[in-house]
């Protein structure tokens, strides 16, 4: 089997998935620890977890509470010490590397708070470059860029590289990006950490926006209690542990 015959038959079984409505996320007793010279250090504790398609879930906590460890464990960005993680109704638990990139380029996005543009691509080509490194996904590639730069304000800007963008910027053409290839599930690690209040502000409502048009499952890390108010659902792990799981609306 080539290639495009793998990745169709991917997008058949996505579809057969979609259409039972699986949740978008499952956890199931997930651990996550580090052994040292002297002793093993446990980062998450047996963590059970359901999110449904279309939340927009916050999860919170103390610094070393785990918060940032779970985010990278379901984007396939570390492997569990022990359980399950399913996304989007597909177990990503001991996928080999190649496996998982074709399962992360098709089903995730990912928003960190540096950014993490390549310096050397303008706006435009760091936007389309999921499109590029999937295939496509049956999607009108510029004219999917166009639509997604217009709609966080930097259409104007397309051709200029990230040195000549302002972090507030730099931070709204990694939201267009991630966007990119419509993933069913999108993941944010502290978004608007390393922005001023106004430009922070101005980041989150272009995130909820694009959440909401676009239909994502929206998981987000953050410290801020009035960004975390914005959820429809709030998570708090202290010591690697859940101890709180509320809705907010």
């Amino acid at each position: 089997m080539n290639i495009t015959q793998c990745h169709n038959k991917e997008l058949q079984a996505d579809s057969v998935r979609s259409s039972i409505q699986v949740p978008a996320i499952q956890v199931f007793a997930l651990t996550k620890s580090i052994p040292t010279a002297t002793h093993r250090v446990d980062i998450l504790r047996g963590i059970d977890l359901e999110i449904e398609r279309g939340e927009f879930v916050a999860i919170m906590g103390p610094s070393g509470s785990g918060k940032s460890t779970l985010l990278g464990l379901l984007a396939g960005l570390d492997t569990p010490t022990s359980g399950r993680i399913v996304l989007d109704g597909e177990d990503i638990t001991g996928l080999n590397e190649d496996r998982m990139a074709l399962l992360r380029g098709r089903k995730v996005g990912f928003v960190f708070q540096s950014y993490h543009l390549l310096p050397t691509l303008t706006a435009e080509e760091n936007v389309l470059l999921p499109y590029e490194l999937t295939g496509g996904n049956g999607i009108d590639g510029p004219k999917r860029v166009r639509e997604l730069l217009e709609s966080v304000g930097l259409l104007d800007r397309r051709d200029h590289y990230p040195i000549q963008l302002s972090g507030g910027e730099q931070q709204r053409v990694a939201l267009a990006r991630a966007f990119m290839v419509r993933p069913p599930i999108l993941l944010a690690d502290e978004p608007t950490g390393n922005l001023d209040t106004q430009n922070g502000q101005h980041v989150l409502e272009l995130l909820i926006s694009l959440n909401q048009r676009e239909g994502t499952t929206l998981v987000l890390v953050t410290h801020d209690a009035a960004l975390s108010s914005r959820a429809s659902r709030r998570i708090t792990l202290r010591d690697g542990r859940i101890v709180s799981d509320e809705r907010t609306e």
